[in-house]
């Protein structure tokens, strides 16, 4: 009679041996599979989606095939120099500098509700038009050209930012899955750009420059049918909104000052004084009325939403602000007599704050005079518009202003040449066999 392991071995028989290894590698395949089963059980399957996608598609993909294709466009259809490529790669930059102004759109700017899903299909949109242009168009002009390929990069650029505020938003809400997130960013990341590398060239060879770039307009395609797929929750926060609102408009008039630096640095710096001061103060004086239109309410006359001509106004107010102070500040270090440079230059900065004291001072002034309280503002329309005839007023003076380029000297040669003053110039050094004679001298 048979024992009863012996009838288990007949009913189950034993898996072969090599059956062992089989088990093993199926079991190490199956892994990433049940680990993104896993995340899209956690979190959500289109989010999910999103991330592949965007790290994967849009920027591992996109980026590598970008890279060389842009390259070999440059090179065989606009034919330039080595080193005006290099220049313009430099422009693809830009939009990723500007991360932090794309950021500020997606969390204060929803569309309909959505904060997220709009900015996927404009990233789609603004990458699949342009790559669209640069492909079936004959030989574009390379101003046309280069900003095609920026508007390329800046539709990859908005999608990373719009993904990874969904990623960070998922982090918060599952921090035990935040590094498994980054690892599948990372992941998908470099299969992408090991595919897109991987295919480049030969998609160049069979294709040319100019159409394996009209394959680029397929992963923003993705990005657009991911804007309408991906789930989210409509916001319904204004009150936190209006908290936020100030703080970003003054973030974005940083970004407007800036913007005015590289203007007054690329194309002012070697005007005149008196002609660059006087329309930059004749701008100035007109950026003021922005605010009259604000406050009597002209801009809802206009459809001009508040929030978008209140940023408006002070884009094009801090812009002109910084283009009208940088000469001033030339020009003051122009005119500090040599010897005494710290002295005249702290007197031109102090004369300067005695003016924004005496601004403050003076509008605190006309409120009260004009009763302008924080709950009624009837009369606030008459300040502003004292305010703006005052700056007009300024315009009067710039006459007093040096005519000079501002490379030009602005300071007699008797007050710009002394070095180190008179009594450093007579001091002379003696040898030691003079000192001794004169020693001698002294003691006859």
């Amino acid at each position: 009679m048979k024992s009863s392991s012996e009838s288990q071995d007949l009913l189950h028989p034993p898996p072969p041996e090599n059956s062992t290894g089989a088990t093993v590698a199926f079991g190490l395949l199956s892994q990433p599979y049940q680990w993104i089963r896993k995340l899209c059980r956690e979190l959500n399957t289109s989010f999910v989606l999103g991330v592949m996608l965007v790290y994967g598609l849009s920027q591992g993909f996109s980026g590598s095939f970008f890279k060389v294709v842009s390259d070999f466009y440059w090179k065989d259809v606009q034919k330039v120099q080595p080193s005006a490529v290099q220049m313009y790669i430099g422009f693809y930059y830009i939009p990723w500098i500007l991360k932090p102004a794309w950021g500020i759109l997606t969390d204060m700017f929803p569309v309909r509700g959505y904060r997220r899903r709009p900015y996927f299909i404009v990233a789609g949109a603004m990458g699949a038009s342009t790559a669209m242009i640069i492909s079936m168009e004959g030989k574009l002009s390379v101003g046309i050209a280069l900003l095609c390929l920026v508007g390329m990069a800046a539709g990859v650029a908005i999608a990373d930012v719009t993904i990874d505020a969904c990623i960070a938003k998922n982090s918060i809400d599952k921090p035990s899955l935040a590094s498994d997130l980054q690892s599948l960013c990372s992941f998908v990341s470099s299969v992408g750009a090991l595919i897109g590398y991987s295919c480049s060239g030969l998609l160049v060879h069979l294709l040319g420059a100019q159409g394996a770039l009209g394959l680029m307009a397929i992963p923003p395609a993705f990005l657009v049918v991911l804007g309408f797929l991906i789930f989210e929750l409509k916001t319904s926060s204004p009150r936190d909104k209006r908290e936020g609102f100030v703080g970003i408009i003054y973030a974005i008039g940083a970004i407007a000052s800036i913007v005015g630096v590289l203007i007054y640095h690329k194309l002012l710096k070697n005007y005149p004084f008196r002609s660059l001061i006087f329309y930059s103060q004749l701008l100035y004086s007109a950026s003021g009325m922005l605010d009259l239109i604000f406050i009597l309410r002209w801009n809802l006359q206009l459809r001009i939403p508040d929030y978008i001509f209140v940023v408006l106004e002070e884009c094009v107010s801090r812009a002109i602000s910084r283009i009208r102070w940088m000469p001033m500040i030339v020009l003051s270090t122009r005119l500090c007599p040599a010897g005494i440079e710290g002295t005249f230059f702290a007197l031109l900065m102090c004369i300067d704050s005695l003016g924004s004291l005496g601004s403050k001072t003076g509008g605190g002034v006309l409120l009260s005079l004009f009763h302008v309280t924080r709950s009624d503002f009837e009369n606030l329309w008459i300040v502003v518009f004292v305010r703006n005839l005052l700056r007009m007023a300024t315009m009067a003076l710039v006459f007093l202003v040096p005519d000079g380029n501002q490379l030009d000297h602005l300071l007699p040669s008797t007050l710009r040449d002394v070095s180190n003053g008179g009594d450093a110039e007579s001091l002379k050094l003696l040898s030691i066999k003079q000192v001794d004679v004169d020693e001698a001298i002294d003691v006859l």
